[in-house]
């Protein structure tokens, strides 16, 4: 064998070799991560959670707090990409209304700042 196929080789079995370490034997775990890294699907779960909740106590300003953590996007655009991701996986028309409820109402909502007014 001449010395670029054994080169070739040696790669080959470091790239097999790292890759059945970092997959098999070590793989990355993640505990403890920010909800904002939640797939598209989890994302619409957690969404339709808290319009369950809305739809129990129309909180608006509560339920944009909860999807606060979701990322620094205004509620609204989060909501109307959860109803986007929800339409096209085909979810329940029960679970759209919720979802277009709150989508709905958060639209026009308007965060209260904290200052003290003078």
């Amino acid at each position: 064998m001449s010395r670029w196929h054994k080169f070739l080789v040696m790669i080959a079995l470091g790239l097999a070799a790292g890759l059945v370490y970092g997959w098999v034997i070590s793989p990355v775990e993640y505990t403890n991560t920010t909800p904002d890294t939640l797939r598209a699907d989890y994302r619409c779960d957690y969404m339709l959670m808290a319009a369950e909740v809305f739809n129990a106590n129309q909180n608006v300003d509560q339920a944009a707090r909860r999807l606060g953590i979701l990322g620094s996007e205004h509620p609204a655009k989060i909501a109307a990409q959860a109803l986007n991701y929800a339409q096209q996986a085909n979810f329940p028309a029960s679970d759209l209304a919720l979802l277009q409820s709150l989508a709905t109402a958060l639209q026009t909502w308007q965060p209260v700042s904290g200052g003290v007014a003078p």
